[in-house]
């Protein structure tokens, strides 16, 4: 059984899905949700031709204030739910990288973490973070893809 899973938030609601589902194992468990979110130094966008650009119109403490408020969210969440949570934030490029450092640095022995499910072309250009945790984590990682409508 797992005692402390590491939770890796946007605040994006496709997040909220791998919050939902560490909060119910974690009450189910008795293990600690540790939220985690990493803010990007200057916002990265994909430009029409492949190339990234970086995007000057936003300033890190802002972006670093989305992050915190990313994981007071999930801590918010667990309160209600009888759930014990930890917050922790960081600052990189590579957000995947410190994903994988955060559960190891906070001996999380689990990542719930929320994949777009893209395919072919789209995931080539969007690039993972999911992928990257999944291809270079030493700690399992469970993939929770979004809910599709009923065929």
């Amino acid at each position: 059984m797992y005692k402390r899973i590491l939770v890796p938030t946007d605040g994006s609601e496709l997040a909220g899905q791998a919050i939902a589902a560490a909060i119910d194992y974690a009450r189910a468990s008795g293990a600690v949700v540790v939220a985690f979110s990493v803010a990007q130094p200057y916002p990265i966008l994909p430009a029409v031709d492949g190339a990234m650009m970086i995007d000057p119109g936003i300033d890190s403490a802002e972006l670093q204030q989305v992050a915190q408020q990313a994981v007071d969210e999930v801590a918010r969440v667990a309160k209600d739910g009888g759930v014990a949570c930890e917050t922790h934030t960081a600052m990189s490029f590579l957000p995947y990288e410190e994903i994988i450092r955060a559960a190891e640095e906070y001996r999380c022995d689990v990542i719930f973490i929320a994949s777009h499910g893209r395919r072919g072309l789209s995931r080539l250009l969007a690039g993972s973070q999911t992928q990257k945790v999944l291809a270079y984590s030493r700690v399992p990682v469970l993939v929770l893809r979004p809910e599709l409508p009923a065929a």
